[in-house]
């Protein structure tokens, strides 16, 4: 049986993942879903949870009814490249191919002798994390870039909201998207 790895930071999950992930279905039976900066969230740049991008992963994978195994994996950042696959393949099943388009990452993947296959992107043009993420900001339409079920995750916990929220101001004009925390 082969297993794949498949990382993004899935913020949102969209259109462009789901077309990969369907593309990387015709070449193995089990994927592992790397959730990328598990550990960030609340931020423009990381507006959901990695329990809330779990949560639209698999609705979405269930939803499309793919021939395939999929395990959502969070995983922490690390900050540290030359340590980074080991600890990936820590956190997640074992897996016989990589997929991505990231140098950085198809990089380091090869240095550690894993196979590594790219694809070509879909839309890419309009399907990114932050193109979504601006849409939503603004009220433009972003439903069509994510799957039917992710609209529904976000939704239901208004994420449109949080992210206008933690987008905005306060009377300082100090709007970096992090939170303060009770001793700042």
């Amino acid at each position: 049986m082969s297993r794949g790895f498949y990382i993004g930071r899935f913020q949102p999950y969209h259109a462009g993942h789901h077309a990969m992930v369907e593309r990387i279905a015709e070449d193995v039976e089990e994927l592992v879903l790397g959730i990328g900066s598990a550990d960030q969230s609340h931020t423009l740049h990381d507006p959901f949870t990695a329990g809330e991008r779990i949560t639209m992963i698999t609705k979405a994978v269930s939803a499309a009814d793919l021939d395939i195994i999929t395990y959502a994996v969070p995983i922490e950042d690390l900050n540290r490249n030359a340590v980074w696959v080991s600890h990936v393949q820590s956190m997640c099943p074992e897996f016989d191919v990589a997929y991505s388009n990231n140098p950085l990452v198809v990089r380091l993947f090869e240095e550690a002798g894993i196979e590594v296959h790219s694809s070509p992107m879909f839309r890419r043009e309009v399907l990114e994390g932050s193109e979504v993420r601006e849409r939503m900001m603004n009220g433009d339409d972003w439903r069509s870039l994510v799957p039917d079920a992710v609209v529904g995750v976000i939704d239901e916990m208004d994420g449109v909201g949080r992210l206008r929220q933690v987008g905005s101001t306060d009377s300082n004009g100090d709007g970096d998207g992090y939170a303060e925390g009770p001793n700042d």
